[in-house]
């Protein structure tokens, strides 16, 4: 069973709270980092929240992945990808999902409830969820290589 790391700030409250109900429908185990209302919060605390919860978990064999859903999901992708390890992807159709997984490795995808139904924002999380990394295949090392990249860059602008 996988585990879902799930939070938004006060503008994604509604559509989070739909995604927890499919996701555990769909027999995820599902772990809500908040915000717990409409209350206007800084949503860059929310995406350190699961940030940091994917990455604890990114070494186990089946790794946990992340959700996270703000106005727009542009702020949860920027605050997301600044704690080392995220691979925070902003999706906003069931290509950007799978691409970001096939090609990129991604371990959180980011929503925004504005911009999204909460038909399409469910397609595009179960897709993210259904779809493998390829470069764990014969034939993925090109995508493998360049995800590995991403931590090079990381490893040495972190040093800084």
């Amino acid at each position: 069973m996988k585990t879902i790391v799930i939070g938004s700030d006060h503008a994604g409250f509604k559509l989070k709270e739909k995604l927890k109900e499919v996701l555990n429908k769909n027999s995820y185990k599902v772990v809500d980092v908040g915000t717990n209302s409409e209350e206007s919060v800084d949503y860059p605390d929310y995406a350190v929240k699961v940030g940091e919860k994917v990455v604890e978990s990114d070494n186990k064999q089946k790794g946990d992945f992340g959700i996270l859903v703000c106005g727009s999901g542009i702020g949860m992708s920027i605050a997301a990808n600044k704690v080392p390890g995220v691979r925070a992807a902003l999706c906003r159709d069931e290509l950007d999902a799978e691409m970001s997984r096939k090609h990129n490795n991604a371990n959180i995808v980011c929503l925004g409830e504005r911009v999204s139904s909460d038909d399409k924002a469910v397609k595009i999380v179960k897709k993210f969820l259904a779809t493998d990394f390829e470069g764990n295949n014969k034939d993925g090392e090109r995508h493998k290589r360049r995800a590995d990249k991403f931590q090079e860059i990381e490893n040495k602008y972190s040093k800084c």
